[in-house]
């Protein structure tokens, strides 16, 4: 839960400190610009509220691993939801009203976070989790939408390394086998997810593996 923290801070931070001309780069997600990931951030951070204030009574079916569900689609950008997120971030008009409400809202979502016991459980997606696993998941969200985030914008802050090589070990675990010793994390999840082609030298390195990459998470 510390690591959620710590992850979710420097992404805001991250965002906090881009410049305007920032929010019309590309992001590392497909069909979107900086802005649009930023708005998707907004609606993260309303979901971490709306999951931690949703009991629930029965034995927990998902954990911080199986959390995830595993496509081999990669985005196109062109999902209505993904649509929607575009068309809220045009909105806002001014980065400063985005960063605002991302800054609100996110800011919420950490104190419910660093209050939340994490033995409870909580409902999201018609599954239950402890609170302890759900923001655990999370760190791996937080980790893959900051490299996204700064993914064209040379010169920004990464993700913590703490977040870096956590979520290097889920994407090992929902993988069911480790990434090449010579990959380092942040090239394990780029390329394990899709969001790099692997170098001609890395694709002979992850063998048997590549043919099942991407893997694309949601």
């Amino acid at each position: 839960m510390d690591l959620f923290t710590r992850s979710w801070t420097a992404l805001r931070r991250a965002v906090a400190e881009l410049l305007d001309e920032d929010f019309a780069q590309p992001s590392g997600c497909a069909g979107w610009l900086v802005r649009d990931l930023a708005c998707h951030l907004v609606i993260d951070a309303q979901d971490v509220l709306i999951t931690l204030v949703t009991p629930a009574e029965t034995e927990p079916t998902r954990d911080a691993v199986t959390y995830w569900e595993v496509s081999a689609t990669p985005p196109t950008g062109d999902d209505p939801l993904d649509a929607l997120i575009v068309r809220l971030a045009a909105a806002y008009e001014e980065p400063r009203l985005l960063k605002f409400h991302l800054d609100d809202v996110g800011s919420a979502a950490g104190r419910a976070a660093r209050l939340a016991d994490p033995d409870l459980r909580v409902g999201t997606r018609g599954e239950v989790l402890t609170a302890g696993d759900y923001l655990s998941a999370y760190v791996l969200e937080w980790t893959l939408h900051h490299l996204d985030l700064v993914a064209h914008l040379p010169g920004a802050a990464e993700p913590p390394a703490e977040g870096l090589a956590r979520s290097r070990d889920m994407l090992e675990k929902i993988a069911g086998t480790a990434f090449p010793a010579s990959f380092s994390d942040k090239d394990a999840l780029l390329v394990g997810t899709g969001r790099r082609a692997p170098a001609d030298a890395q694709e002979a390195e992850l063998g048997e593996l590549a043919a099942r990459l991407p893997l694309v998470l949601g």
